[in-house]
């Protein structure tokens, strides 16, 4: 039985890395499995340590690579969640030299894969491709992008989706009125002042729609910018005449009350600015959990959405948006037939089934790796 070391932020931080790796370390661990979280911190997080971290890698500790290295190696297999602005150094580069450190095969799981990176991120992430025994990517389309944009090995790319909980079962609780959704961390680029004005164009439904927009600001945002794109929403929708509409629930939501709410919606809205966006969890947990989605068109939305369980929008158009709402809210059949389009998706889309995966990929790493050891101290 393997053991398992993780790198990456993690809870008490509240950001989309750390849920994954919360959501994927408990998975590998679940049947007793050794594990072990080395977490990344910057400044303004909870330091409080949680269960499972053994070591924290803060990053404005000089040279933090090395001790963070050192508790890796502890285990059988090391996996590293990368992003380019979680680690320290210009672009996060103080990973690579990590990743050379390692004594034990890693895994590195690609968050973002740039179509445009600048000549530093292409780089960088080739060396980091380069250093590691594995790279996942979670759509197709980021392994198409990393192969055909980047000097990689194609044999060392697996694509494995993003894992989703299991909100199926929970019991849908339906509204009087129908109800419209977005979730995560609130932010510029989160589009949700386009949400608004595709409301503005359906208040000729009967009964109206309501919106929930759920989640926290995301606390790079609070420290640089305060809740200024808060205020411009309520600001927006008062302008509109639909904030008498709009529930904003500036709350961070564990898993049994985002279970809940994602299961009262009729229809889950990610109005996205990004064009770059590889890799949405929240857009996973909709289509697992069963609920018709409407997104702008960025690349996860496109490759898992088109001729699937949801509809794809341009961006940036409050019309086409509040058109494809409208169309799955007054077409009976047509939101029947964007949740059966799940079934098939659904169950290799759940946490169990992903985490099932790294384990096959850990296991063919240090299966690999053995004979090659062997033959070293021949």
């Amino acid at each position: 039985m393997l053991s398992y070391g993780f790198l990456s932020t993690h809870p008490p931080t509240r950001c989309g890395l750390a849920t994954f790796n919360s959501a994927l370390a408990t998975q590998l661990t679940a049947d007793g499995t050794r594990g072990g979280i080395v977490r990344i911190t910057d400044r303004g997080d909870d330091l409080r340590a949680g269960p499972g971290v053994v070591h924290t890698w803060s990053s404005r500790t000089q040279a933090g690579w090395r001790d963070a290295a050192t508790a890796l190696n502890a285990f059988d297999v090391a996996v590293v969640q990368h992003e380019y602005g979680i680690y320290p150094g210009a672009d996060g580069e103080d990973v690579l030299p990590l990743l050379r450190r390692l004594t034990v095969p890693s895994i590195v799981v690609l968050h973002t894969v740039l179509r445009r990176p600048s000549a530093r991120q292409k780089s960088l992430l080739e060396q980091i491709v380069t250093a590691a025994g594995a790279v996942v990517t979670m759509t197709d389309t980021a392994r198409d992008r990393l192969l055909v944009g980047y000097t990689v090995r194609p044999e060392k790319v697996t694509v494995i989706p993003h894992g989703a909980a299991d909100h199926v079962r929970v019991p849908a609780d339906r509204r009087t009125r129908p109800h419209l959704l977005t979730w995560g961390l609130l932010g510029p680029g989160k589009g949700v002042e386009w949400s608004l004005r595709a409301l503005a164009r359906l208040q000729d439904l009967d009964p109206t729609p309501t919106y929930t927009v759920a989640g926290r600001t995301h606390p790079k945002v609070v420290e640089h910018q305060g809740e200024a794109y808060r205020a411009g929403l309520h600001r927006l929708g008062a302008q509109l005449g639909v904030a008498h509409a709009v529930d904003y629930q500036n709350d961070y939501h564990d898993q049994a009350a985002l279970g809940r709410l994602i299961r009262s919606a009729d229809v889950v809205v990610l109005p996205y600015d990004s064009r770059e966006q590889v890799t949405s969890g929240v857009l996973i947990e909709a289509v697992a959990a069963g609920v018709p989605v409407v997104a702008t068109a960025f690349p996860h939305a496109v490759e898992l959405l088109t001729g699937g369980p949801g509809l794809v929008v341009p961006h940036q158009d409050p019309a086409a948006l509040a058109d494809a709402i409208r169309r799955i809210l007054t077409e009976p059949d047509l939101g029947a037939r964007l949740a059966g389009r799940v079934r098939p998706l659904a169950a290799d889309l759940r946490w169990p089934a992903v985490a099932a995966r790294y384990g096959a990929l850990a296991e063919r790493l240090v299966a690999a790796r053995q004979p090659a050891v062997s033959a070293a101290s021949a």
